[in-house]
C-alpha cells in the first residue's frame, strides 16, 4: 500500500507539471524524453547525492547543470545565503557582496578589468555580443556547430544541449535575417576559421567559443586551436569571447582561459559564480566594458541583477575553491573516466570517454568527437539504456547523449566506487 502511494505521488505532480509547463517542464533537458524515462521530480540534495519525492536517493553527476561544484546543499553556502536573506532580498541599489564577488573574480581572471552581473548565462551572452558588435562597427559573429550560448535569437543556429537532444537545428521564431549574422563553423577547424575572415573581410564582430564544448557532450580542444582565435581575431580587428558559462572555475580557478594560456578580450560567466542561485556576468577589457550604460552607450540593464543572495552564494562558494580542493577534484574525475573506460573495454562496449577536467562523457562511439557532427553520429539508443540501467541502480547522468557529467568535490571514492561497479552492470547488461 505504501509503494503504491509513493508511486501515485510522483505520477500526480508529473501530470500536474504537464498540466501547468511547456512539455511538463521548465527546460527542455529536463524532459527526459532522449532517454526514454518519465520525468524525475527531485525535492532535495545533500553533497554527491540527489533525492526524489518518492524517496529514493541517486550518486547525482547533474550537479545542478554544473553550479555544485562542492555538491548540493553545502553548508557554508547554506549559512551565507540564510544570513543574506535575513537582511532581505533585492534592494534596488548596489549592495556590497556585488564589490566582492566581483573582485573575487576579478583576481582569478585577470582579463576580466570590468564586468557586470546578470541573473543568467543567456543575458550575459546576449549583452556581450552586443558590446561585440559596438565596439567594431560590425554585425556578424562566428559561433561553432554544437555550441550552446543560451537562447537569444542570433545564437541558436546549430546550437548544442537541449537543440542537440532534441535534434533541433535551430529554433522556430528566429528571424532569418537574426539568424543570418552567425557564421557557423566546425569545432576544431583552424582552417575553416582563416577562411571564414578571408572570405568576410571587416565584417567579423566576434568569435565566441565554448574554450571546452560542454553542450554536445565534452569536446577538447585540438592543441593549438585556441592560440589560433586568437591570433586570427587580433589580426582582423575581431574580438575573442570565451563562453565560461561552464568552464568558469570548474576546470581551475582561472577557468579554461587559465589552463589554456590564452587572454581573451570578453568573457561570459554563470553557474559555479552564483553558488546554485541565479546568475551570469560578462566583462573582458576596460575599454570594451566601458561602452556599457551608463558609462556607455551600450544598454543592458537587470532588476535582479547582483541579487544578494546569488552574491552570498558565489562568495561562500569560490571561498571554499583552493588548489588543494582542485587537486583532488580531478583525481577523482581521472579515476572515474579511467574506470569507466576499463569497464567498458571489458565488457566488450566501443565507447570514448572524454574527460576535461572535471567534465566527462561517455560517448557510444568508437573514438572521442572533434567536432559535433562526430559527437552528433554517437549511438543515441544505446546511451539510453545505459542511462536507464544506471539510473535504476541509484546513478543519475544527465538524460541526454550531448550534456557533460559534472564531477563534484563531494563525490569521494565510496561515489566513485558504486558509480563504477553500477557501470560494470550497465556495459555488460
Amino acid at each position: 500500500m505504501a509503494r503504491a502511494a509513493t508511486a501515485s505521488r510522483s505520477a500526480a505532480l508529473v501530470e500536474r507539471a504537464e498540466a501547468l509547463f511547456p512539455g511538463g517542464v521548465n527546460s527542455p533537458v529536463r524532459a527526459f524524453r532522449a532517454v526514454g524515462r518519465p520525468p524525475l521530480a527531485l525535492e532535495r540534495g545533500a553533497g554527491p547525492y540527489v533525492w526524489d519525492v518518492d524517496g529514493r536517493r541517486y550518486a547525482d553527476y547533474i550537479g545542478a547543470w554544473g553550479p555544485a561544484i562542492l555538491g548540493h546543499a553545502h553548508p557554508a553556502v547554506v549559512d551565507a545565503v540564510a544570513g543574506a536573506a535575513r537582511n532581505g532580498f533585492a534592494l534596488g541599489a548596489t549592495h556590497p557582496l556585488e564589490i566582492e564577488l566581483g573582485e573575487a573574480i576579478q583576481r582569478a581572471m585577470p582579463s576580466i578589468e570590468r564586468l557586470r552581473f546578470t541573473s543568467s548565462g543567456t543575458e550575459a551572452v546576449m549583452s556581450v555580443i552586443r558590446v561585440a558588435r559596438a565596439a567594431t562597427g560590425r554585425d556578424l559573429v562566428v559561433k561553432f556547430a554544437g555550441a550552446y550560448h543560451g537562447h537569444s535569437d542570433g545564437l541558436l543556429v546549430e546550437a548544442g544541449s537541449g537543440l542537440a537532444t532534441l535534434a533541433i537545428a535551430g529554433s522556430a521564431g528566429v528571424p532569418e535575417a537574426v539568424a543570418a549574422t552567425a557564421v557557423v563553423l566546425p569545432y576544431n577547424d583552424p582552417g575553416a576559421v582563416t577562411q571564414a575572415f578571408a572570405a568576410r573581410p571587416g565584417q567579423i564582430a566576434a568569435v565566441i567559443v565554448e574554450p571546452v564544448v560542454a553542450n554536445a557532450g565534452v569536446i577538447a580542444p585540438a592543441p593549438g586551436y585556441l592560440a589560433h582565435l586568437r591570433e586570427v581575431t587580433q589580426a582582423h580587428g575581431a574580438l575573442l569571447v570565451f563562453d565560461e558559462v561552464i568552464t568558469g572555475f570548474r576546470l581551475e580557478r582561472g577557468g579554461a582561459q587559465a589552463r589554456f594560456g590564452i587572454r581573451p578580450d570578453l568573457t561570459t560567466l554563470g553557474k559555479i559564480i552564483g553558488g546554485g542561485m541565479p546568475i551570469g556576468a560578462y566583462g573582458g577589457r576596460a575599454d570594451l566594458m566601458d561602452l556599457v550604460a551608463p558609462a556607455g552607450s551600450v544598454y543592458q540593464a537587470g532588476t535582479l541583477s547582483g541579487h544578494p543572495l546569488s552574491m552570498a552564494a558565489g562568495m561562500s562558494t569560490l571561498a571554499e575553491l583552493d588548489q588543494a580542493k582542485y587537486a583532488s577534484l580531478e583525481g577523482s574525475a581521472d579515476a572515474l573516466a579511467a574506470g569507466l573506460g576499463e569497464a567498458a573495454a571489458r565488457a566488450g562496449r566501443r565507447v570514448a570517454v572524454v574527460r576535461v577536467g572535471s567534465l566527462l562523457t561517455v560517448f557510444f562511439r568508437p573514438t572521442p568527437p572533434t567536432d559535433a557532427a562526430e559527437a552528433l553520429a554517437s549511438d543515441r539508443a544505446a546511451y539510453a539504456r545505459f542511462f536507464g540501467a544506471m539510473l535504476d541502480q541509484g546513478i543519475l547522468l544527465p538524460p541526454s547523449q550531448f550534456e557533460a557529467w559534472f564531477v563534484s568535490m563531494a563525490h569521494g571514492p565510496v561515489e566513485i566506487e558504486a558509480t563504477l561497479e553500477a557501470a560494470r552492470r550497465a556495459f555488460a547488461a
